[in-house]
This record gives structure tokens, sequence and C-alpha cells, in this order.
């Protein structure tokens, strides 16, 4: 069951915060220092402890619950200066990016190659347990898809990567060059396609299954623009999807402790960063924090009217095109995700007793994020921080309909009826409806490939993938220099912010590692 995942992983917390000081090490530094490993892997039960503290990686930086804070360096939102927990993210919105960035910049790198270093010590080392070998193909198979995930991170981010393929013992083996992008991308599929052969094939649970593992795949296909190669992929999930994943018929309580928990919503959600209150919130130190403290009461990130003003009226149409548009009231008659997403001006929120919330000051922007927010749990401060614990989803069924969309019209010299079907079933889900693409407009590969991105907007806005979006679309240097901050301070993305300059930490410690041209 989910619940007693989410405990085993609760467990593991205790393990990080030394609760069993004995094995503490294992995920935090050099765990040989620590622990036998020929006694640690002793049974099965170790197995388990191990690979639920490679799932405890997910939690930090922007494989958690941060990962929204991504939506700041988009045209989606506007991230308050002075966030102290992803120091200068604001200032790489505006064009601050260089070597030396302190905070965000060291963040993208080093998670990811934590969760790749626990990784590689779990692989490593479970040969030992004496468990059968098709029960250990699972085990590997989960967390060679872990480390599939934290490579394509990287990659995103930084283009080509030093790959490491096993943990290292010694300083000087962590000191090698970068591969290239092309091998870093061969080694993730490599990974991904262990894993689609051993994971079971079933609903997602809290580990990894192959429909996770063939979703992962498809997206990091389109990323390299392998339309192609990604539609089979995205045709075998939706082949078997009946009975594993599905479309919600709740799109808000996708983004709720509360819905997450029903059979219904976790239909829909294939992978995601898993959280238990109260011991295990989005955040405990320094400070209780929390998606909740962080959206409402201190209002770190906004959403910009770009965004809302994107959103369709309820009749299908851009709001400059539909008598259903009131300028007196414009952001009434929209997609209904729309306001279940932003908070709207003049909005009230209020509990089950009636009790309002609201932010203490105004957002610069004039919307706040309703995305992730359960009023029920408010008032919004340090004492109910303990229950901010909505898993952070990274993969739901949606975005395979979407994938399959976006991929099928490349691939096609005229849209099909599939390309359409499968944007349709995405906004014809319950309490959403909106009316089905207008053919007659889209009609034609680069329309409708416009369209598509708009739908991936609306639809995934505040989940972290607009970042990514944009990049791989090579749109983000002509579509983020139209706009302003509220400070009327111009975003800027230049050609060379495709991918990231290395941390200069991190060229210090390894002197193999070259940094990026554009950045030398």
């Amino acid at each position: 069951m989910l619940t007693q995942y989410k405990m085993t992983v609760l467990l593991l917390a205790g393990l990080l915060t030394g609760t069993v000081s004995c094995k503490k090490d294992f995920l935090e530094k050099n765990p040989l220092n620590s622990v036998s490993s020929q006694i640690f892997w002793a049974n099965e039960n170790d197995v388990k402890t191990g690979l639920a503290g490679v799932y405890s990686r997910l939690q930090q930086n922007f494989l958690g619950y941060e990962r929204i804070y991504l939506e700041g360096l988009t045209d989606n939102a506007y991230l308050l200066p002075g966030n102290s927990n992803q120091n200068n993210l604001p200032q790489m919105a505006t064009g601050s990016i260089s070597a030396g960035l302190g905070g965000a910049l060291p963040n993208m790198f080093s998670s990811p190659y934590r969760l790749i270093s626990s990784c590689n010590y779990f692989l490593d080392n479970v040969d030992k347990a004496p468990i059968s070998d098709a029960a250990m193909d699972v085990y590997k198979a989960e967390v060679r898809f872990l480390r599939a995930f934290g490579y394509f991170e990287l990659v995103q981010a930084f283009g080509g990567v030093p790959i490491y393929r096993n943990y290292f013992k010694l300083l000087d083996e962590y000191k090698i060059e970068k591969s290239t992008r092309e091998e870093v991308y061969a080694f993730i599929q490599e990974d991904l396609d262990f894993a689609i052969t051993n994971l079971p094939d079933i609903k997602y649970n809290g580990h990894a299954v192959k429909g996770s593992a063939l979703g992962m795949k498809a997206r990091v296909l389109i990323t390299q623009q392998k339309w192609g190669e990604a539609v089979p992929v995205l045709e075998q999930v939706m082949g078997t999807a009946s009975g594993k994943f599905k479309l919600s018929n709740d799109y808000a309580a996708l983004f709720k402790t509360s819905g997450q928990a029903t059979a219904d919503v976790n239909s829909e959600i294939m992978f995601a960063t898993q959280y238990l209150g109260p011991s295990n919130p989005h955040r405990l130190s320094p400070g209780a924090s929390g998606l909740h403290i962080e959206f409402i009461r201190d209002i770190l990130i906004q959403p910009y009217k770009d965004l809302a003003d994107d959103y369709e009226m309820t009749d299908g149409r851009p709001a400059s095109e539909s008598p259903l548009f009131n300028p007196l009231a414009p952001y009434a008659n929209r997609d209904p995700r729309l306001d279940l997403t932003v908070k709207l001006p003049g909005e009230v929120w209020r509990n089950a007793a009636g009790v309002v919330y609201d932010s203490p000051s105004a957002p610069a922007t004039g919307f706040l994020v309703e995305k992730y927010v359960d009023v029920a749990r408010g008032p919004f401060d340090q004492a109910s921080a303990v229950s901010t614990d909505q898993d952070i989803i990274h993969l739901r069924y949606a975005d395979i309909l979407l994938m399959y969309a976006e991929a099928k019209n490349e691939v096609l010299a005229v849209p099909d009826a599939s390309v359409y079907n499968a944007i349709n079933e995405v906004r014809a889900r319950p309490g959403i409806n909106m009316p089905p693409v207008a053919q007659q407009k889209y009609n034609t590969k680069d329309l409708l490939r416009d369209y598509i991105r708009h739908e991936r907007r609306v639809e995934f806005a505040f989940e972290g993938q607009r970042y990514n979006d944009l990049k791989r679309w090579r749109i983000a240097h002509i579509k983020l220099p139209t706009l302003k901050d509220p400070a009327n301070t111009p975003l800027v993305f230049e050609m060379r912010n495709y991918i990231l300059p290395f941390p200069t930490t991190e060229l210090l410690n390894n002197p193999s590692l070259v940094q990026n041209e554009d950045y030398k």
C-alpha cells in the first residue's frame, strides 16, 4: 500500500537524522566508513531500507517540492527577491547566470548527483543480500530508474556531465571528464530499458513501475526530438492504461494530500516525490515551512498575469476572440483549470468552518498560487507546517496523452484524429469539460504544435515542467524577453542559457571537468 511505503521512507528520515546512528552515514557520506556492507545487506529488510534511503533523496531541492520554483525561470511566475530557499534563482530569471552563482545553481548540480551516488552505492552492494534473482531484478530496476531520472535532470540543465556507473570509494575516482550529451542520454536510456524490462506492470504505488519507466523514456525521447521513437513507447502506456492509469475525475485533488490518497486520483499519478506529515513534511528545518507557507504567507512565488490571460474561455476560444469575455470580470467564464491553479483577484478562501484565509500582504503580480494549496489545512503558519505533505508529481497520465499528441503531430505531415483525441481527452476530464480542439482552426502541423504547447502550459502550470519545455522547444530566448517582472525588470534568456555553467565549486573539486563553452 502507498501509506505503508511512505512509512518506510519516514523510517529512513529517522536514519538520516541519526535516530539509528549506526546507519546514518549509509546515506550521507561514505557508507563504508560506518556500516559493514556484509552485515547491512543481511536480508531483504535491509534491501528495503536501503531502497527507501535512495527514494528519500528525491526530497532534496528541485527533486522535491522546491521543483515548483523552476516556474520562476519561465513566463509563468515571479519569484520574490530574497527567497532564501533557493538563493539567486530570481537573479537567474533576469540574466545573472555565472559559474560563481551560489544557491540554486549548485543545487541543480549537486542534488541529482546525491541521488545518483545513493543509487550507485545500492547497486554496488545489493547483490550481497540473499534474495531471489527475480526480486533482485525488481529492486535494481527501481534504482536504475531513479538513477536515470537524476541524469536526466543533469543533462537538461548542463548538457554533457560526468557519468559515474559505480559508487566511488576514492576521491580520484570522482575526478573524471564529462561525457557528451549524447553519451549521457544513451546511459539514461540503458537504465530505463532495464527498468522497463524488470519493473512490475502494475499501478503506481509509491515505487517506480513499468509505466513510470515507459513514461520517463518517452519524455527523454521527445526532449531529444526523437518523435518517431517516442510514439510507440507512449502507445504502449496508453494501450495498457486500462486498470492501471487514467485521468482523475478531480483535477484539484491531484495536488492535495487527501486527494492523493484516493484510488481515483492515484490512478493518474505515475511518479512522484512523496512526503508524510508530521515527521516528514516538506520542510522541518531550518524553520518549519513548505508550500502552504511559502505560497500563501510568504508569497515567494506568484503567477504572472501572462499565465492567467493564456487560459481560454469556456467556449474554447481565446479571450480576444470570445463573446464570453467581459473586461469588467476578465477571469470569469474561463477554463476551470485557471481557478484551480491560480487564486484570482477578489477570490475568497474559506475552510469548512467559514474561516477566511489569505496572504498577509498583496502579491506584486496580483495573483497567488492555488495549485497544491489545501485551504482545509489553514491557517498557514509555523504550527501547521508539519501537515504540508502533498506529494510532488513528476509524471502523470495527462502528460502521456499530451506527449503523444505532440510526438504524433511531429511525425505526421497532417495531424490525424489520434492527435486531436489525445488532447481532447485531457480537456474533457470531468470537472474541466473544456470543448474539443477546433480542428478547422488548428488544421496544420504548425498551428496544432502551438496549440499543444498552450495546452501543456495550462495543464501543467506550477508543476515544474515549463522551464524544460521552453528549452526543449528552443523558444525560451524568444518568449521570455517579452515580459517584465513587477519591478519592471525585463526577463533575460540568452542563447547560451539553454545549458547552464558548471558551478565553480565543482570545477575546483574536479579539475578534469571543463567548463561549458559559453561560460569560459
